[in-house]
């Protein structure tokens, strides 16, 4: 894989609050990259209302990354599960791995409605992949079964900021699971590692539109954000057994990498 490999995740093409709107403002994020990881959530794929123009700018984006000369890797996620592949990326000989999240967590999104009234049908989706509990190709196909299976109806498409928020917090335990899912992050990751890629020192993840890390019990859990409003983007990168990520500058007309925020020596 070629050199510096860049992360970034939860573009969330085409929707209507992403905060993308012009394809080309990503330059910036791009350029320089040997190889660009987009960690989930890169498109629409599974919302009627956004997936014409989504997939107009996913193509887009390939276009950039090839005028970049950056290899572009696409990893599942929730919102675009039909990435082929394993689901998860290793660097590091395996010291790093990189998952867009969903599989972290039981039912994939708890917070999402479809999911709060569908335990029966998350239950009848395990039983399908009885392996899954220790195999992490298992655990990743069944996750995205939970995306297809259990996609969002409603979307956010006219809302103002102040309406989203109130479909946030209501019914309340939607709230609450987006809030213990914020809270438990580290531990998620850390037990996921644990369970699945026991080598590894580092996930980094998307998913949970919650930038930052955490350190649980020597594993480092890192996420990167998202473009979609109210939450915010992060930039990881690897080169040279080196581990840094730093905010995204964003902008209407360009991007930027901002500073780096923390350096880790890997191995």
């Amino acid at each position: 894989m070629n050199e510096p490999v860049r992360i970034l995740s939860d573009l969330h093409l085409g929707h209507k609050i992403s905060r993308i709107r012009q394809v080309s403002a990503l330059r910036p994020l791009i350029a320089g990259a040997g190889t660009v990881i987009f960690n989930g959530d890169t498109w629409q794929e599974l919302a009627a209302p956004f997936r014409q123009h989504s997939r107009e700018m996913l193509d887009e984006l390939q276009w950039l990354c090839a005028e970049e000369a950056a290899d572009a890797i696409f990893l599942p996620g929730n919102h675009d599960p039909s990435w082929p592949g394993q689901g998860w990326i290793e660097l590091a000989n395996g010291r790093i791995v990189i998952s867009h999240g969903d599989s972290l967590l039981f039912d994939g999104s708890p917070w999402k409605r479809e999911i709060l009234g569908n335990r029966e049908k998350i239950l009848e989706i395990w039983r399908q992949f009885p392996d899954a509990v220790r195999d992490p190709a298992q655990r990743h196909e069944l996750a995205r079964l939970i995306a297809r299976e259990l996609c969002s109806i409603e979307h956010s498409a006219g809302r103002h900021l102040i309406q989203r928020a109130w479909d946030a917090a209501f019914p309340p335990t939607r709230a609450l699971h987006m809030l213990a899912s914020w809270l438990h992050h580290g531990r998620h990751g850390a037990e996921f590692l644990k369970i699945f890629f026991p080598q590894a020192e580092v996930l980094v993840t998307g998913h949970f539109h919650q930038r930052g890390c955490w350190q649980h019990r020597g594993k480092l859990i890192i996420n990167t954000g998202t473009f979609m409003d109210p939450g915010r983007a992060q930039w990881v990168e690897w080169q040279k057994g080196l581990l840094s990520r730093g905010n995204i500058i964003e902008g209407p007309q360009a991007c930027a990498l901002g500073e780096t925020l923390d350096l880790w020596r890997i191995g």
